[in-house]
């Protein structure tokens, strides 16, 4: 686990805030209220109107999607609290997935995947297949990333 997901989160809340100046490649950030894993990051130098600034490049972790923004060095930034649990895959009801955690709690909020990776799910069930599926969440949202056999 990363750093950002070893905090402590008893309060509840979906992010932190740390100064922009301490944030590093392929750590997690919020950008454009989007939780994303940082691909790129560039400082410029201090100018005749203020900080420096800090010039960042993150994807989507849902969505996949490249945000960029600037922001000055000195501002705090939000973290998003990511959580990764693996689950037993019991099945599919039209477009949920039924899961259970290791203690045998069930789960059924969380959609079957978009593209080839529902579909090859999909394709395990038919199939009798047991499964693991990683269930990432973050920010009041969750979805499948990965499976693994059972």
């Amino acid at each position: 686990m990363s750093d950002e997901e070893d905090l402590d989160i008893q309060s509840g809340d979906l992010t932190s805030k740390v100064k922009c100046s301490t944030l590093r490649k392929n750590a997690h950030v919020v950008l454009k209220g989007r939780p994303c894993k940082i691909v790129e990051l560039s400082a410029s130098n201090t100018g005749k109107h203020g900080h420096s600034k800090v010039h960042l490049v993150g994807i989507d972790v849902f969505s996949g999607k490249k945000i960029e923004e600037v922001t000055p060095s000195t501002h705090d930034v939000d973290i998003p609290h990511i959580h990764r649990v693996e689950y037993k895959l019991n099945g599919i009801d039209n477009t949920t997935l039924l899961l259970s955690d290791e203690h045998g709690n069930s789960k059924d909020d969380v959609a079957v995947p978009d593209g080839d990776l529902g579909y090859e799910i999909t394709q395990h069930v038919d199939n009798g297949d047991s499964l693991v599926l990683t269930i990432l969440s973050a920010m009041n949202e969750q979805a499948c990333i990965g499976y693994k056999n059972a």
